[in-house]
């Protein structure tokens, strides 16, 4: 449970370091605390596309994986985020992510700051 819980604020920090870096992220709410709670539930639905959708986009694109050197995870990055947003969008959250190349810098983003935090946040491993 602690893992999980580690894994969430990572991704919300990583989810806001995007938001506050690329103007085509965006996250509106009325109210700093309004914003911070969307952020979590965004970050817990980026945690369920990654942890049900990816491996599967993984095994399906795997040939791209070994022609491309490992680049192609760049766009399955963004797809996974692209999806996020989509996700929002039909669960009324306010957080949107305009357009590919916005989202494959966003990706991008996301992983180092998740990676970095994950290395500064305690866990159970």
């Amino acid at each position: 449970m602690k893992n999980f819980v580690v894994k969430t604020i990572a991704n919300a920090g990583a989810l806001a370091v995007a938001v506050w870096l690329l103007d085509k992220i965006t996250l509106t709410g009325d109210s700093t605390a309004k914003k911070a709670g969307t952020l979590i539930v965004v970050a817990l639905i980026f945690g369920l596309v990654n942890w049900l959708v990816k491996p599967v986009v993984k095994v399906l694109t795997f040939p791209l994986f070994i022609l491309t050197l490992g680049l192609i995870t760049l766009v399955v990055n963004a797809l996974m985020l692209l999806l996020t947003s989509w996700v929002c969008g039909k669960l009324h959250l306010s957080f949107h992510v305009q357009g590919f190349w916005t989202a494959v810098v966003g990706g991008l983003i996301i992983s180092v700051v998740s990676w970095a935090l994950h290395v500064l946040l305690p866990d159970e491993d």
